[in-house]
């Protein structure tokens, strides 16, 4: 039989949203503590929450790490259904929501990336029941029965073996009990939203529990696309999650876990903040944008923007005690598959009819651990993980009907008139609707990690602690593209005195003089001395203003015979802490810690040979027209982090402060260069700040609590 603790939850909730998150108790959000229930006349205290992102039961005010937690009745006061509404309650911690439903970032002290581009891993990690979650995509659906989340600031690398160079979000759900019980609850609110949530739990034999549990969540958008009359960034998102709890004797548990989760929505709106050079093509062709409204959540798009994104998973944890230490296993198959379909032009003319998206992410990872449980002055845990994934994408992106015109305009019909005398082509033959670039990139990756930690209690007081992991990271990656662009395939420098005699003569006869006729141009360059060299040196940059519109050029396929396609990576990281007991009460610490995060490959159309790398593709005859240089992969990311803290715990108030100096040396930036991104090692970057979150309880009936960040960051 199960010595866990056991619980009911047989109540209904039904909640009325206004549109803004209103708590009477939206004080008590502050993530640490909850009220200990009691008899009256009873002392009040704050009570002690135990935490486990540090792979040990620990409590929250003796743990000397900068860890936020929110637990399970601050979940529910504060109305959190995802990892996007955690923010509102942990200052460190920032989430931002780009072009998709799944293009989110996570941002811990200043410090994530891994937002658009499958081929780059996330700076922090999101564990979920101990199990990787590699993808925001497979981060982002709505919360399953929680029990409360955990987030770890700063490198973390000594504790999970995976990429968390700038920290974690550990997310623990309900075990199954051995007692019924179950929960459901309802929340309506404007713009039609309707979310249901449930689970139920008890047992099947005396050994073995289960439970499960289910969420729909959907609303209307709250953009509005003036064009094509739909609402845009809706909810449309439900989810299933159902776990067995077998322990066939009391040393020994498994623990499966299986869920599926899908969301199916119209995201994400693009504010036009600036009337660029090209607005005026728009507004010719009858498309729309209004750059002068760039709140008002109004849009003009030509196609609702797609997305469609499937999670599923497989997790099989096993624990057994052997006396002197515990052992865990924690097993686990997830598959991700993301479908998106963006309007990219962000306007109402079809300039784009598509820009698609399809990327499958099947990811294997196997944890083992080994942590002592004696009473000795030293306590110790090893482990290893293991983690093997494959990602495949397609992609399109394709022209659509109102390409030509928009060309057309922007080279003020000069291509019309090259078309036939200098490509020999009939007029109309390029930008055709449906021309584009069809893509396919993938990767292979199997990493390897082992770590461990020792604590040494010197004292009754003082405890060092010394924590290493050893990572091994091999990638192996492949781009293959083909580009139905056939301007874009034209090397037109040898062109360039046939582009400029033509569009020299095309600018004399909208200046009502014959091209063909000497005596008319001397003429006219002598009497208009200053127009005439306008039109010279315009025409002599004819070349370069239409090299601009060659948009999508022929691609280098990788892996070939000058580049590897792999990336091997290796790493030691470690922490060095000391702790103190400074009284009952009061707990100070110290800590340098160092992180890693692997080689990240620009599995996008943005991926271009390095300037060493173009140049050993000349060499080998592999450089078609118009091959332009930049990068394949970042390199690592290195982290590290020096902290000072504090934590104190009286009856009725706690407070937690720390003080630190983070940086990431070679932060694998990807940048948005205005057509584009460009994947690359950004230098380092560095951030000083402060930390501190409180909360008191005055009354037995009020708990009042604050947090708060200071954040000074270098580039």
């Amino acid at each position: 039989m199960s010595t866990s603790k056991s619980y009911s939850r047989a109540r209904f909730k039904a909640v009325l949203s206004l549109g803004v998150g209103l708590s009477a108790l939206a004080a008590s959000q502050v993530p640490a503590y909850a009220q200990e229930a009691g008899d009256e006349d009873s002392s009040r205290t704050l009570q002690t929450v135990t935490i486990t992102a540090t792979k040990r039961e620990q409590t929250l005010q003796d743990v000397p790490v900068a860890v936020s937690v929110v637990d399970s009745s601050v979940i529910e006061q504060a109305e959190i259904v995802d990892l996007n509404d955690l923010q509102s309650i942990v200052p460190s911690l920032r989430i931002g929501q780009y072009q998709t439903s799944a293009n989110t970032n996570f941002i811990i002290r200043g410090f994530g990336n891994g937002d658009n581009n499958a081929g780059i891993e996330p700076s922090v990690g999101v564990f979920i029941d101990g199990v990787y979650r590699s993808r925001s995509a497979a981060q982002i659906s709505d919360l399953p029965n929680i029990q409360r989340v955990e987030v770890l600031r700063g490198p973390q690398s000594t504790l999970f073996g995976k990429n968390a160079s700038a920290g974690v979000i550990s997310i623990v759900t309900e075990k199954p009990q051995y007692e019924w019980g179950g929960s459901a609850e309802g929340t309506v609110g404007n713009y039609n939203m309707f979310r249901v949530a449930g689970d139920i739990t008890g047992p099947i034999t005396d050994k073995v529990a289960f439970s499960l549990g289910a969420n729909y969540n959907t609303r209307d958008g709250y953009a509005d696309d003036l064009n094509t009359g739909s609402d845009i960034n809706d909810r449309n998102r439900w989810g299933v999650r159902g776990q067995l709890l077998v322990e066939p004797t009391e040393d020994l548990s498994f623990r499966i876990i299986g869920d599926f989760d899908k969301i199916d929505e119209t995201c994400c709106v693009a504010a036009n903040v600036v009337n660029g050079m090209t607005g005026p093509a728009i507004f010719a062709l009858g498309g729309q944008l209004d750059p002068e409204a760039p709140f008002s959540y109004e849009v003009y798009n030509n196609l609702d923007s797609s997305n469609d994104v499937e999670n599923s998973g497989l997790s099989v944890q096993a624990d057994y005690a052997f006396g002197f230490a515990d052992l865990t296993s924690i097993t686990a198959y997830r598959s991700s598959k993301l479908k998106t379909n963006q309007d990219s032009d962000f306007t109402s003319a079809d300039l784009l009819a598509r820009n698609s998206n399809d990327t499958d992410i099947d990811t294997f990872t196997q944890e083992i651990r080994l942590t002592s449980n004696g009473d000795g002055a030293v306590d110790w845990m090893i482990g290893g993980f293991y983690f093997d994934e494959s990602v495949d994408i397609e992609n399109q992106i394709l022209y659509g009907d109102d390409i030509r015109g928009y060309i057309d305009f922007l080279s003020q019909g000069l291509l019309t008139g090259l078309e036939p005398l200098v490509f020999g082509v009939q007029p109309g033959f390029f930008f055709q609707p449906g021309q584009g670039m069809t893509e396919a990139y993938g990767q292979d990756n199997t990493a390897f990690s082992l770590f461990g930690t020792v604590d040494y209690h010197m004292t009754d007081r003082l405890t060092a602690t010394v924590g290493l992991n050893y990572t091994q990271d091999n990638k192996d990656a492949y781009g293959n593209v083909v580009s139905t662009d056939t301007f874009s395939a034209i090397d037109l420098d040898p062109l360039s005195p046939y582009i400029s005699q033509i569009a020299a003569g095309a600018l004399l006869q909208q200046a009502g003089v014959d091209p063909t006729n000497p005596a008319a141009v001397g003429a006219f360059a002598a009497a208009y001395p200053d127009a005439f060299a306008l039109i010279q040196s315009t025409a002599a940059g004819a070349t370069s203003q239409l090299q601009l519109l060659q948009f999508f050029p022929q691609f280098v396929n990788f892996p070939n015979a000058v580049e590897s396609g792999s990336t091997n990576d290796e790493d030691t990281t470690y922490t060095l802490r000391l702790a103190y007991d400074a009284t009952d009460n009061v707990n100070v610490y110290a800590s340098y810690a160092t992180g890693f995060k692997a080689s990240s490959w620009n599995l996008s159309r943005d991926s271009r040979p390095t300037a060493v790398g173009y140049a050993n593709l000349v060499s080998a005859g592999l450089n078609p027209p118009n091959l332009t240089t930049g990068t394949r992969f970042a390199g690592p990311e290195e982290s590290e982090v020096f902290e000072i803290g504090m934590k104190g715990a009286w009856d009725t108030f706690a407070v937690n402060l720390a003080v630190f100096d983070q940086k990431i040396k070679g932060f694998q930036s990807n940048i948005f260069t205005g057509t584009g991104f460009a994947l690359a090692n950004a230098g380092e970057q560095s951030t000083q700040g402060l930390e501190v979150d409180a909360t008191w309880n005055p009354t037995e009936n009020l708990t009042l609590g604050s947090a708060g960040t200071f954040l000074d960051p270098v580039y």
